[in-house]
């Protein structure tokens, strides 16, 4: 009986042990999989107090946001977007802070999204009449693997104007969706020229319309 309790108290030890290191396992590769791209939690909505200056930018441009882009909602609180990461057109990793001076439109799109697909010809339409040293359209593709897909689907519609901006870990949607900015796909953010959120949208919009341009070249001028 003694060895048989002996056999059993090393046993449940042994299964013990197993559950702490298996409990352990899945805590390290959530963590993993939420730092990788740089994106964590609570880090969108860094150094908000420098973006208070920016609702009153945000609040002008607001009555622009009508017919096809009636969907944007102007910020309502002060909020940065800087530490936002993904890659670049060079494959490196970049935030939205490292494109400060130039008022951003930033879209995120997957291959799989229908919605997405459609827009992708709008959003190249108006960077390639609204594109300048202030003003880019910063499509982030965030489908999961390599970039076989995404670039051939790119290459097949002929979009050529937009720079090639990935994150195939997904941190910069579920960023997003963390701080209540994302839902599904599209998701659009307009961002000024210093990384502060001026208005929010998910869902798809005909980005190369007369109201969108309109939308844009409001944000453009300071102060309304």
């Amino acid at each position: 009986m003694s060895e048989k309790k002996n056999k059993s108290r090393v046993s449940a030890r042994l299964i013990g042990g197993a559950v702490v290191l298996a409990a352990l396992a899945v805590m390290l590769a959530v963590y993993v999989n939420d730092t990788r791209s740089g994106n964590t939690s609570g880090e969108v909505a860094g150094s908000a107090a420098s973006c208070s200056s920016a609702l009153a930018h945000a609040e002008a441009i607001q009555p622009l946001a009508t017919g096809d882009v009636a969907a944007m909602a102007s910020a309502s609180d002060p909020k940065s977007l800087q530490t936002l990461a993904f890659n670049g057109p060079d494959g490196q990793p970049m935030t939205i802070g490292d494109l400060s001076g130039k008022t951003l439109l930033v879209n995120l799109w997957a291959t799989w999204c229908a919605p997405c697909r459609e827009e992708m010809p709008a959003l190249n339409t108006l960077q390639a009449e609204l594109g300048s040293d202030t003003f880019e359209v910063v499509a982030v593709n965030i489908d999961t693997g390599d970039d076989t897909k995404p670039k051939k689907f790119l290459s097949e519609i002929g979009v050529g104007d937009l720079g090639y901006y990935r994150d195939n870990s997904m941190g910069i949607f579920n960023a997003l969706k963390k701080d209540g900015l994302a839902f599904g796909l599209p998701v659009t953010l307009l961002v000024d020229d210093t990384g502060c959120l001026l208005a929010n949208m998910n869902g798809p919009a005909h980005w190369s319309g007369d109201d969108a341009k309109a939308y844009i070249q409001g944000a453009l001028k300071r102060d309304g």
